[in-house]
Order: structure tokens, then C-alpha cells, then sequence
């Protein structure tokens, strides 16, 4: 009785208000579960993207799983926070699953644990744009080579048989963000990550080729997955379930409280503006891990990484070398996914 009055509280109940929600998270103790974590130190990642709003709030379930000392660390959207996983300067990270496919294929010490949302990013193109396929001979603005933005529209182009290489002409800029090249009409395309689509939008510039959350095939697979430094995994299985737990308790809290987390978000510095956030949360399928398969997704971009010449492991090695379900699999049937 406990246990499923416990899970209902953090899973998936409402609550009256943020005061109560998060008093909820901390009558949760960890001497309710077998045994304590191996450190009570987590250190996760920020980045500019909002998407990622489960990390933004799960300090205060962390801490009820018995860690204490929960501490963001700035990285970049790319190869950069993934390579700080790999060298132990970030225990976990949510991460938009290309780039972490990239770095495992070249041997960085990364381990994928689950799968958290579907469906984050736009493609947003001048009218005369009409598909991917008409991206071929046109400019496409990214922040760097190796970027989020430059693999998943990489994986894009080659799916639908474009060579992302000869056939697009990548515009990168390290001054001006590519969405304000896109405004002021200079490039003919980019890729955004919110909080940028929700900016576009309210400022009337949305023509959206393909939307992640709801066009197939992109709807089908995770974005941003789970991914933790493959020896603090090691080391600390204990400390990682209870990991993997707080992140789905905090992903299914998106979906039954966004109004919450939205707020959590910007009181805590997360998320600069509330109504970005509050719509990031409505535009975000916060509800598809239970549903969907991580091992597809990194079969999935893993395949069409390949094709587009940028990754040279197999599916099944990226799968052997870098991922381990296990956590997922006790932490699904404990909330009942």
C-alpha cells in the first residue's frame, strides 16, 4: 500500500501546488529502498536547450534518493558534453542521442541508459522550401560541424537520399546564433531546438518542414536519451538506478505537472522566460518512454549516420559498447512501464 501510494504521489498524481508537490519529493527517503548509493554527489549537465526540462527538476527527487550534493555543470549542445562524460567530468547527462552515437563509435567511455522524450526539433526553411529534399544546393545554418543541429539534419538528409557533405551547403557561425541568420533571411534553412521553434512561432516566422514530435519517421524514435560516464556506471550501480528512476519520476512529471515544472524551470535559472517553457512542455512528447524501444532509436540514427559517412560502427557494436538496459528494465517495472 506504501509503495503505491508512494509512486502515485511522484509519478503521476495531481497536486494542489508547488509547495506541496515538492514536499511530496522529500518525504521520500532513501532507507525505503534496499540499499543507499554509492556517493551522494551527482553531477549533471546545463545547457541552453529547455527541452531537457526532467533534468531541470530532478534535484529534489535526487536528493530523495539519498544524493545531497546535486551539481549542474555548463556544456555545449555537442561533442563537447559528451566528451565530459567520457572523461568523468559529468556523471549523467540528457542528451540528444546522435551526437552520443557519434562519440561511442569513437571509442569515448559512454554508456546510454534510456530513452526520456520524442520530438524536440524543427526544421524551419524559407516559403520556396518545401521538403528535405529541397535542401539540396542550399544554405543551412549551424553553429559547428559536430553540432546536434549538424547530425540530425546529416540523418535527415541522407534518409531521404541526399549527401549531407556535397549536397547542402553548411553556413556555421560562431557570433551570430543561426536562428538569427534565418530571420534576417540570410540562410535558407535551420534546425532548432526549443526554445527556439517557440520564439519563431510567436514571432509569426514558422514555416516548419518537418516537426520531430509529430512527423514520421522522426516521431518514432528519442531524441534525448539518458546517458552516464561508463565508469561512474560501473563503479556505482546502486547510485545509477536511483539515477535512472529520479529522471522518469522527473520526465512523467512534465506530463502531470508542467505547470510546475515550467516554474521550477525559471525559479531555479533553467529557463529564462515562463512562457517559453510552459510551451516547450506542451510541444515536448514527455510521454513516450515507457512506449518506445531506445535500442531502435540507436539503431535507427545509427543506420543513417553510417550512410552519411560520419559513423563507422555497426548498430549492434554501438549497442554492445554503449548501452546498458538493465536499469531501465527494474526502473520500468517498479513504475509500471
Amino acid at each position: 500500500m506504501h509503495t503505491n501510494r508512494r509512486d502515485l504521489l511522484l509519478a503521476g498524481a495531481s497536486v494542489a501546488s508547488t509547495a506541496l508537490f515538492w514536499s511530496v519529493a522529500a518525504r521520500l527517503r532513501a532507507e525505503e529502498f534496499n540499499a543507499p548509493p554509492e556517493t551522494t554527489t551527482i553531477r549533471l549537465g546545463k545547457r541552453p536547450s529547455i527541452c531537457i526540462a526532467p533534468q531541470y527538476v530532478v534535484s529534489d527527487l535526487l536528493n530523495a534518493e539519498g544524493f545531497t550534493n546535486v551539481v549542474y555543470v555548463e556544456a555545449d549542445a555537442g561533442g563537447t558534453q559528451a566528451k565530459a562524460l567520457a572523461n568523468g567530468d559529468l556523471d549523467f547527462t540528457l542528451h540528444f542521442s546522435g551526437p552520443l552515437l557519434l562519440e561511442i563509435d569513437r571509442g569515448l567511455s559512454i554508456t546510454v541508459l534510456a530513452g526520456i522524450h520524442v520530438g524536440c526539433y524543427e526544421l524551419f526553411a524559407k516559403k520556396d522550401i518545401r521538403s528535405i529534399a529541397d535542401l539540396k544546393g542550399r544554405t543551412v545554418g549551424i553553429p559547428g560541424l559536430g553540432t546536434s543541429p549538424h547530425v540530425f539534419l546529416s540523418a535527415m538528409a541522407t534518409f531521404v537520399g541526399l549527401n549531407p557533405a556535397k549536397d547542402i551547403e553548411w553556413v556555421t557561425s560562431a557570433s551570430v546564433k543561426p536562428i538569427e541568420l534565418f530571420a534576417d533571411g540570410k540562410i535558407d534553412a535551420f534546425l532548432g531546438f526549443p526554445p527556439e521553434p517557440q520564439r519563431l512561432r510567436a514571432q509569426n516566422i514558422s514555416h516548419v518542414i518537418v516537426n520531430s514530435a509529430q512527423d514520421r519517421p522522426w516521431s518514432q524514435y528519442f531524441c534525448c536519451m539518458l546517458a552516464g560516464s561508463r565508469e561512474f556506471v560501473r563503479k556505482n550501480p546502486i547510485a545509477t538506478k536511483r539515477v535512472v528512476r529520479a529522471m522518469l519520476r522527473a520526465t512523467d512529471l512534465c506530463v502531470s505537472e508542467p505547470a510546475v515544472v515550467a516554474q521550477r524551470m525559471v525559479d531555479r535559472g533553467f529557463a529564462p522566460r515562463h512562457d517559453d517553457a510552459v510551451q516547450t512542455l506542451a510541444d515536448v512528447p514527455y510521454n513516450r518512454w515507457r512506449d518506445y524501444d531506445p535500442e531502435d532509436t540507436i539503431r535507427f540514427y545509427a543506420l543513417r549516420l553510417r550512410e552519411a559517412g560520419m559513423l563507422k560502427s555497426s548498430p549492434a557494436k554501438i549497442i554492445a559498447d554503449g548501452a546498458d538496459w538493465r536499469f531501465l528494465n527494474d526502473v520500468r517495472r517498479e513504475l509500471g512501464g
